[in-house]
């Protein structure tokens, strides 16, 4: 329990265990705070920078016993250079509309948002959401959100990401993109804008979320440089390939 003087205590509980959506045959565990009244965005600002996630008005960071595979990231957003692959993904999407809406759910997103977890996540609890499940998803947040929307020219919506404003940075809570599309590599694209949307607003950072080093679906993360990870209580450069961060060596899937 967290309190400040003059303040109500801020309460933190730790969830049943769960298998584990990233690493096969471990369980997982939450540690999680409700986020409400009008220190609420205060709260997750503290939090964030300490490697929380949002999701809803929770904010939640992994508790696992014996496991520290989760690993915060942010990307320095005024130092980001991309990769040869990342300006060929730029290059492929340059006919990309990308427009800042409010985060209000839409029959159009979540049209996509089904196809999306269908196509990738088809054995994941999210495909079977409903509209009111993913409104919930959008519209529940006692902090400053948006929605990034992705259209090609012919207005088609290609891609979605729900995003979150901090006091340091951009936080990219949740995306989801058109998947019959692979060369453009919309999720990779996201991320991009929202470093230049960083940039553009002088804020310094791009919150990932946690890189998974052994699994191949969230690895990924570690690919956009120069980045930091949250590590001992301190943030810093991300660990070379071959050597040992909570427990197995990055580059080497579990």
């Amino acid at each position: 329990m967290l309190q400040r003087p003059g303040r109500r205590p801020q309460f933190f509980y730790t969830t049943a265990p769960l298998p584990c959506p990233y690493l096969a045959g471990r369980t997982e565990r939450k540690i999680v705070t409700e986020l409400t009244g009008a220190e609420a965005e205060a709260l997750h600002d503290r939090l964030s920078r300490a490697g929380f996630r949002r999701s809803h008005n929770i904010a939640y960071s992994p508790v696992c016993p014996g496991c520290q595979s989760c690993i915060p990231i942010r990307i320095l957003a005024d130092h980001f250079e991309p990769d040869r692959t990342q300006r060929r993904v730029a290059r492929n999407n340059a006919d990309i509309v990308v427009r800042e809406v409010p985060a209000r759910a839409t029959a159009e997103q979540f049209a996509l948002f089904q196809r999306y977890q269908q196509a990738r996540h088809g054995d994941g609890d999210m495909a079977a959401m409903g509209f009111y499940d993913y409104r919930a998803m959008v519209e529940d947040t006692p902090i400053t959100t948006c929605l990034v929307e992705f259209r090609d020219r012919d207005g088609r919506l290609m891609g979605v990401c729900l995003t979150d404003w901090l006091s340091d940075g951009l936080s990219a809570v949740y995306s989801f993109y058109e998947t019959e599309e692979p060369r453009r590599s919309l999720g990779t694209q996201a991320v991009m804008w929202l470093v230049e949307r960083a940039r553009q607003a002088g804020l310094p950072y791009v919150y990932l979320g946690y890189w998974v080093p052994q699994s191949r679906k969230m690895a990924y993360k570690a690919k956009f440089r120069p980045s930091e990870v949250l590590l001992g209580g301190s943030w810093g450069p991300v660990p070379a390939e071959g050597e040992r961060v909570g427990g197995c060596l990055v580059g080497v899937e579990a």
